[in-house]
């Protein structure tokens, strides 16, 4: 007995806000070159006023955000500009009547996360952060082991990372050994440093598997890149009911690296440079992530986000499955800015 075949899926039309060094390397390469992404989207402008931009797959090149009322009609916008354009895109896209694609962090502030929820619920519109390390593979693996209790009840939590420099993007300037301050750098342009350029991610992992923590002590610092005007090392301390997680950050290494431990009353899961580790009753399983420590592996994981951002539109845009997304991680990292600045413990509200 034969069926109607079932009706072409909805393509969604997006616009890309900024052509840097994210856009290029992840985001372009996650929407043109991925399947299930590329069946899905289309990518009708790209925007971004830097003069001589090499063009990208035959996408339309825009100086100003302005000129998109003249170009395709979009569905949504993906902002890929620095932190400090964060806000004010994501406001403006709304406005405009928009879905929201935004890097991290959307906002650093709740009273900023509240701004947005306030207009995306006005205009019934999805803002999605773009927290694509939730789809590392290894990621994936260590909460999935955490989850099936592989270790028993975890106490102890410890993240770090380790990097010469911030990312310095489009410019390719320097930081470490002469040059331009990278905009990551900048206190205009970044917001923060360290700890809100790599501590978003792990902010929010952290929050996927522990939830919000009661207290958080934190120190911030230059310890190297004198030039630079934001923090280039940050150590936190987030406290729960008999567990314990640290997070360590630096721009100031000898080298790249990325450590990830947690320790149970059964056993133990070690990230550590392209392996992960667990140790349980004796035994050590080792698998070989060091394939995802390359940039070149990072679109993949942006397919993912963005594959479950075309099931959100599917599905409707209210209620925004991610705004308290977006404000959990803003509270926690304006409560360890607070931390730091004060030098004293913060404590956390359960509504962060």
């Amino acid at each position: 007995m034969s069926t109607p075949a079932s009706a072409e899926p909805r393509r969604y039309r997006g616009a890309v806000i900024g052509a840097g060094g994210i856009a290029r390397q992840a985001h372009l390469p996650a929407f043109l070159e991925a399947p299930s992404v590329r069946r899905r989207v289309a990518i009708v402008a790209l925007v971004d006023s830097a003069p001589d931009l090499a063009p990208v797959d035959g996408i339309p090149l825009l100086s100003r955000r302005e000129q998109l009322a003249g170009a395709p009609p979009a569905d949504f916008i993906d902002v890929c500009t620095p932190t400090a354009t964060h806000l004010d895109l994501t406001l403006w896209g709304l406005e405009q009547g928009y879905h929201v694609l935004c890097e991290k962090p959307v906002a650093v502030t709740r009273a900023e996360a509240d701004r947005i929820a306030a207009a995306a619920r006005a205009r019934r519109r999805l803002v999605m952060p773009c927290h694509q390390y939730r789809f590392s593979p290894a990621w994936t693996q260590v909460k999935q082991w955490l989850d099936e209790g592989a270790i028993g009840r975890w106490h102890l939590a410890e993240f770090s990372v380790y990097r010469l420099m911030a990312d310095p993007g489009r410019q390719g300037g320097g930081g470490g050994g002469g040059g331009d301050t990278p905009w990551r750098g900048t206190s205009a342009a970044g917001r923060g440093g360290v700890l809100l350029d790599h501590g978003t991610h792990f902010i929010y992992q952290l929050l996927d598997i522990a939830g919000v923590p009661g207290e958080v002590s934190a120190w911030t610092g230059r310890l190297r890149h004198r030039d630079y005007e934001v923090e280039d090392t940050a150590s936190l301390h987030f406290a729960y009911p008999e567990r314990l997680v640290t997070m360590f950050f630096t721009w100031a290494a000898r080298r790249r690296d990325n450590r990830i431990r947690f320790i149970g009353d059964a056993g133990s899961i070690e990230w550590l440079g392209g392996e992960l580790r667990l140790e349980r009753r004796g035994l050590v399983e080792r698998l070989d992530v060091s394939a995802e420590l390359d940039k070149s592996a990072y679109h993949r994981w942006f397919a993912e986000l963005f594959a479950s951002f075309v099931a959100a539109l599917d599905h409707g845009a209210a209620p925004d499955p991610y705004l308290e997304d977006i404000r959990r991680v803003a509270s926690v990292v304006e409560h360890a800015y607070e931390a730091a600045r004060t030098g004293c413990k913060v404590a956390i509200s359960d509504g962060a």
